[in-house]
């Protein structure tokens, strides 16, 4: 049995802020935020939007895609960590926003920027074991909400948006899911963190990060995680037509390039046009090349998250 990506889905804020729409207060530029980021804008929610909102767009347009009804859905998983509320799980919430009625289970994940991966392989451990049969896979975040507009280091990086994957068992064949292995160590939980949170100050706080840590740990992390699921799957580089990898910053990709010696043209950047979406990043450049990805082709998908988390996994589309 395996689970077979048939549907892509995204949405993003209403709002779009470009690098030189920004405050005046910040000291900065479109020229300063491009040669360091790779980032030219970013999409930031405005009233009457919210996680939950974007989700459920990206989740419709997923759906649509791959041609199935909210209430043939037996599994919703949302990875976020800025979800609408501290419960009910914005899951749920997406499952009544769809009028989803059948009573399928629907739950969040928080690994922050590493939420998506982790809730497809939860949503794939659930098809492997025969408990569900089309599933629903999001990543949503609005990081807006947890910034510091005053902190130039921290506040032009992140965005807002949603992104959605429909997963569908299959038996005998060779597409779907191939591989996905999560990891996490939790004794850099303090190089990205937030500044409160519900048992300890209840409020979110805003994010706070050691970029140059962050940049370090993101770039080992990729190679290794990506040589192990090379390794693992008696494949070589060439075997790999795209690598989708969670776009944090551009420089952190171009080095992850160096090191492997990869074909730049394997990677797949979308960083300039969504800036850091966080759980979101993997699932909307997906669906931004939907149409052109192809059959027979394998894709790797890398993320890096606070906690530290991260994760690989091979789906042959």
């Amino acid at each position: 049995m395996r689970s077979v990506v048939v549907g892509f889905g995204g949405a993003l804020p209403q709002k779009c802020i470009k690098n030189d729409e920004l405050p005046e207060s910040l000291n900065t530029s479109d020229e300063w935020i491009s040669q360091r980021t790779g980032i030219k804008q970013r999409y930031v929610i405005s009233e009457g939007e919210s996680t939950s909102t974007l989700a459920t767009e990206a989740a419709k347009d997923a759906l649509r895609f791959a041609r199935i009804s909210p209430n043939d859905v037996d599994l919703i998983v949302v990875g976020t960590t800025t979800g609408d509320y501290t419960f009910p799980a914005t899951a749920c919430l997406v499952q009544k926003n769809l009028d989803i009625t059948n009573g399928c289970p629907a739950f969040d994940v928080s690994a922050a920027c590493s939420g998506f991966i982790y809730a497809l392989d939860v949503a794939d451990s659930f098809i492997r074991m025969g408990k569900a049969k089309q599933a629903l896979v999001i990543g949503a975040d609005s990081f807006s909400k947890i910034l510091d507009w005053n902190d130039r280091s921290s506040c032009v990086l992140f965005g807002d948006g949603a992104g959605a994957v429909v997963l569908k068992a299959e038996e005998n064949t060779d597409k779907g899911i191939q591989y996905c292995k999560i990891y996490a160590d939790g004794s850099y939980s303090d190089f990205l963190t937030t500044t409160g949170g519900v048992a300890t100050t209840q409020h979110a706080g805003v994010v706070t990060m050691r970029g140059r840590e962050v940049f370090k740990f993101a770039v080992e992390k990729f190679c290794s995680s990506f040589q192990e699921l090379l390794e693992s799957n008696d494949l070589t580089i060439d075997d790999v037509d795209l690598i989708v990898p969670h776009q944090a910053n551009v420089r952190i990709l171009n080095k992850f390039v160096d090191v492997l010696k990869i074909d730049p043209k394997k990677i797949v950047v979308t960083i300039d046009a969504h800036s850091n979406t966080s759980a979101a990043t993997i699932p909307l450049a997906l669906n931004k090349i939907k149409d052109s990805i192809g059959t027979n082709k394998n894709v790797v998908l890398l993320s890096m998250g606070a906690g530290f988390t991260w994760g690989a996994t091979l789906v042959r589309m």
